[in-house]
């Protein structure tokens, strides 16, 4: 037995000796050796390589290596802007691969002042990537979100080259005062005021340069930009560099051909001959006007036109400087000749961080230059009208002080005296031809914009960061408008002028953020921050005619004074403008998470507008999250990966497009010798007149309260995913020119705050991936929206405030204002038909049964604004080649087709009164009406509702083809419409058609590849 013992004795020891060995060589720290490299396998440096819970800590250098010391088997965190961080054991050989930060759009948004998990967010909020594979032609940044998020309803101005649009996230929540969203981008609030040559905010941006847009649409998300959140905000996230051995350069370029899809139906020459000789008589004076040609006007002013778009980007890395550079050139020629938008771009950015990624630094430059020549859109309208029987050009004499173009003269060829042409008859109708190139119209236009930003993780106390930008954005266009002296626009012999605008926008803010975990279940942060920003606009335009005069002849001006040379100005008109305006803020915004299913999110702002007599508001919201999935009951059920509950409320204002004097007493003063003036003799200014402009010191903030409920869901391994949302939002205080008593003002119509509307609605957004495997993928997003408009309230003199003028008839207007209707509803005479379905002339329903057909039968028939919208896009992906398409549609949306009205008197094809003739569409003929008292019928207010295909592309990728990656890829652009609207195109802004631009069908190839 004691034998037995011994031998156990020395076991025991040797196992407690080698026991404490292992112990001590566990904590013994070893060389760790690494490599740290990106998807592709290129080496990153200046990647952060930290040691969990110590100060050690180094960074790859230029092969993307890094050595450090550790113990055993510790944590170690790999960390690099723009890719997710890595964690690893330390050993003594370790090998990292950094994936691309997804987490942008996958899991972190970009939300007002700073970033937050998309599981998080309490608000509605949409962030979306542009899809760089299922695109059409884009021109401008909107193109990009066109049909693409629920609520969000993007228009185009038509075919115009490099044209806005017209942007409304949940319907507009204003009459007069701005319904544009609020535009950010890289932290910079883009102001609504507009610059010669750049349709919008969203024109300076390169559209390959964007990474991200995030959309905020409820006040619990939009709040936090207090006055300027009320149409909602659009943050944009621009491209930065990567961490790269060496630069990574890359092109993006294509080629497009446009076309027009549709014209107007009007006669063609011979049926136009018959139809004027069969109404007004085979020997009469119309048909003796005739001509023998038959002239497309229409094809006349279109072409083909080829447009091309060239972007180069360089990025990479320095150590702990990441950068990337692009530049961009696009050259667009529109479908109407003369007209083409040229535009080149430049982009830097740079991230460096120091202090062991503590400190941070986002560094961005834009510059844009555009160039843009107008097509007189006039001739829109003119080739529709012009008598298709006349040729476009004439040899005859008595046109060579016409350009040659063939025209109707007053009186034949007759001139009003021997020196210059026939001052034209505003009455007739221009050659198309004439009209368009009678006109050089340009603008040149340059932006520059930047911003610094900084962000500072304070040491010692990693849970506060402190941030900073300092923005900018300066901008002036300068349009030139000159008139041939043979053009029919002249009322001089040609004329010429400019208008020059400068603006800058400056913005400073600045926040601190705390954030704080405790009892390993609950979360807190709350940041709270100061801006600042002043908005100044100033500019002149010059305007003259020209006068030919023979030698020793003089002419006076209007003011008294002589032109003493033949050519030099005649009239001319000078003018001199400048405003500014300033807001200060403060807000702040605290967020609340327990146990990761409960969160809380309260901000607020308090703005300060220099354009209110009354300057400071208060703007709060409050919203709920739950996510119910989190919950025990849900907690297992493996098929659900989301399902979150969220409640929202909150204010935000409105002060865009009111004016920055409204609220106390401006003078206009006639500043040169052209203006009125009141003859003073003696005095030293001439009797300089100071003309007082309407104010209102009462004038105060449009507020709109927004209520929202949503749901976010994702199923089946994010195979299914999606968002419900319901809202309701009322608007008080709404601003537009109101009648005010006589005597009360300077003016009979002035800015004040006359009522209230509404919006509800309900939006859906979901998206299916049906097939996701190696070689197939398969991915389906739809979106929808119903929007409800309705004026709840309206105070003043007028329960009616007329809106919407057209050009049929004199003086119209077909669109108003009232309580219990839309905004800018129609406000129409109803038509009475006969037993065929005929329309008859001037024949109205008697709705108040007066026995009097006047103003106070007209009613409120239907809106322009569409209460359903909706988008559908698809892309198949097999191994290299990939096909997608996007549909958008929109039902019950109503316009007026101010053109059908103006056609409409068919007595007056023929104008006996100034001698020429006039075209007409086949339905105006089979009316057969005889006055212009027809303009306010229904009859011509048609639904409008559409389906349309924005583009289907189809494009192949390749990984290596001679050393280098990219896809090449064909696309189709406006595809096809279904509707059954008989005007051009059913998508008119506003709801009122006249004269459109038509968007073109554009087909286009592309290129892009990775060096």
């Amino acid at each position: 037995m004691m034998k037995q013992v011994n031998i156990q004795f020395p076991l025991r020891m040797l196992g407690l000796i080698l026991g404490l060995f292992l112990s001590v060589s566990a904590f013994a720290q070893i060389d760790v050796k690494g490599h740290v490299k990106d998807a592709t396998g290129e080496p990153i440096i200046g990647a952060t390589v930290r040691v969990d819970g110590t100060q050690t800590a180094t960074i790859t250098d230029f092969d993307g290596n890094f050595t450090l010391k550790a113990n055993q088997g510790a944590g170690i965190t790999i960390s690099y802007v723009g890719y997710q961080d890595a964690k690893v054991k330390a050993a003594p050989n370790v090998v990292v691969t950094l994936q691309d930060d997804a987490q942008v759009l996958e899991n972190v948004v970009v939300i007002g002042y700073g970033r937050a998990r998309k599981s998080d967010l309490t608000g509605s909020v949409t962030a979306i990537k542009p899809d760089e594979k299922n695109h059409g032609l884009i021109t401008n940044a909107q193109d990009m979100i066109q049909g693409k998020i629920a609520g969000v309803n993007v228009t185009t101005g038509g075919g115009i080259p490099g044209g806005g649009a017209t942007i409304r996230i949940r319907g507009g929540s204003s009459l007069n005062a701005s319904n544009d969203p609020l535009i950010v981008i890289d932290g910079l609030a883009m102001d609504n005021q507009g610059i010669k040559g750049a349709a919008n905010p969203l024109t300076m941006v390169n559209p390959n340069d964007i990474e991200s847009f995030t959309v905020l649409k409820d006040a619990s998300a939009t709040a936090i930009y207090g006055s300027r959140g009320s149409n909602g905000v659009i943050i944009i996230t621009t491209k930065k560099g990567r961490g790269n051995m060496a630069p990574q350069v890359s092109y993006n370029g294509n080629v497009s051909y446009s076309v027009k899809k549709k014209t107007i139906d009007v006669l063609d020459g011979d049926a136009y001959r018959a139809f004027i000789k069969s109404y007004y008589g085979e020997d009469s004076e119309a048909a003796s006007l005739l001509g023998t040609a038959n002239t497309n006007w229409q094809d006349e002013l279109f072409r083909g036109a080829i447009s091309t778009d060239h972007n180069i980007t360089v990025q990479g890395g320095f150590k702990n400087m990441p950068y990337r550079f692009s530049v961009g050139y696009t050259n667009q020629n529109g479908i109407l000749k003369t007209s083409n938008f040229q535009r080149t771009t430049a982009s830097l950015t740079l991230n460096p961080s120091f202090l062991q990624d503590h400190l941070k630094f986002n560094i961005n430059g834009k510059f844009m230059y555009a160039h843009n020549r107008y097509a007189n859109g006039d001739a829109i309208g003119d080739a529709t009208r012009m008598d298709p029987t006349q040729p476009i050009y004439s040899s005859d004499e008595k046109y060579k002080n016409y350009g040659g173009y063939w025209q109707w003269l007053d009186s034949g060829a007759s001139l009003i005296d021997d020196t210059y042409p026939t001052q034209w008859n505003s009455k007739s109708v221009a050659n198309p031809l004439s009209r368009l190139y009678e006109k050089n119209d340009r603008a040149n236009s340059y932006d520059y914009m930047g911003n610094v930003e900084v962000d500072y993780q304070v040491h010692g106390f990693e849970d506060l960061r402190l941030h900073a930008n300092l923005s900018g954005d300066w901008a002036n266009g300068k349009q030139k408008t000159d008139y041939e002296k043979w053009g029919p626009s002249n009322f001089y012999y040609g004329n010429s002028g400019y208008s020059y605008e400068k603006k800058y926008n400056l913005t400073l803010s600045a926040y601190a953020q705390y954030y704080k975990d405790f009892l390993k279940t609950q979360h807190f942060d709350v940041m709270v921050g100061y801006e600042w920003s002043h908005n100044k606009y100033w500019g002149d335009s010059y305007y003259a005619g020209l006068y030919p005069m023979t030698t020793g002849q003089t002419i006076t001006n209007e003011d008294g004074s002589q032109v003493a040379a033949a050519g030099l100005p005649y009239n001319a008109k000078t003018s001199i403008w400048k405003s500014e305006n300033y807001l200060v803020s403060f807000f702040g915004r605290a967020n609340y998470i327990a146990w990761d299913r409960y969160m809380l999110t309260f901000t607020v702002r308090r703005d300060g507008s220099s354009r209110f007599k009354e300057h400071w508001a208060t703007f709060p919201s409050v919203a709920l999250g739950w996510k119910i999935n989190e919950e025990a009951f849900l907690k297992n059920v493996k098929w659900m990966d989301e399902l979150k509950l969220r409640l929202g409320w909150g204010k935000t204002g409105q002060q865009e497009g009111i004016g920055d004097y409204n609220y106390f007493a401006t003078y206009n003063v006639n500043t040169t010798n052209k203006d009125g003036r009141y003859p003073i003799v003696g005095v030293n200014d001439e009797g300089l007149m100071y003309r007082p402009d309407a104010y209102n010191s009462d004038l105060k903030w449009e507020t709109t309260t927004t209520s929202n409920i949503g749901l976010d869901f994702s199923l089946f391994n994010n195979r299914l995913s999606g968002s419900l949302d319901y809202y309701y939002r009322k608007t008080t205080d709404l601003i537009n020119d109101a009648y005010v008593s006589a005597g009360s003002n300077f003016r009979n119509k002035v800015r004040s705050n006359i009522g209230s509307l509404e919006n509800k609605g309900f939006e859906a957004a979901v998206t299916v991936r049906p097939i996701v495997s190696k070689d197939w993928q398969w991915e389906v997003t739809a979106n929808f929206t119903y929007n409800k408009n309705q004026i709840t309230e309206l105070t003043g003199e007028s329960s009616i405030v007329l809106t919407g003028h057209i050009s049929a008839g004199t003086g119209n207007d077909c669109q108003a204002h009232s309580v219990g209707h839309p905004a800018s509803s129609f406000y129409v005479y109803q038509q009475v038909y006969d037993a065929n379905g005929i329309p008859l002339e001037g024949v109205y329903v008697d709705r108040n049964a007066d026995g009097v057909i006047n103003d106070s039968d007209r009613y409120f028939y239907k809106s322009p604004a569409a209460p359903y919208i909706a988008g559908l896009s698809s892309r198949v992906q097999y191994k290299q080649w990939d096909l997608g398409f996007g549909l958008r549609a929109s039902f019950d949306n109503y316009v007026y087709w101010d053109k059908e009205a103006g056609y409409s008197n068919t007595a007056k094809r023929f104008d006996s009164s100034f001698g020429y003739l006039q075209n007409t569409i086949p339905g105006a003929i089979v009316r057969n009406w005889t006055t212009y008292d027809h303009a306010l019928s229904d009859y011509f207010v048609h639904n409008a509702s559409f389906l349309k295909c924005d583009n289907i592309t189809l494009g192949y990728s390749f990984d290596k083809l001679f050393g280098i990656g990219g896809r090449v890829y064909a696309s189709a652009t406006n595809v096809f419409t279904i509707t059954k609207y008989k005007g051009i195109d059913p998508e008119v802004s506003g709801g009122i058609d006249n004269n459109m631009y038509p968007r073109p069908l554009t087909f286009l190839v592309g290129l892009n590849l990775n060096f």
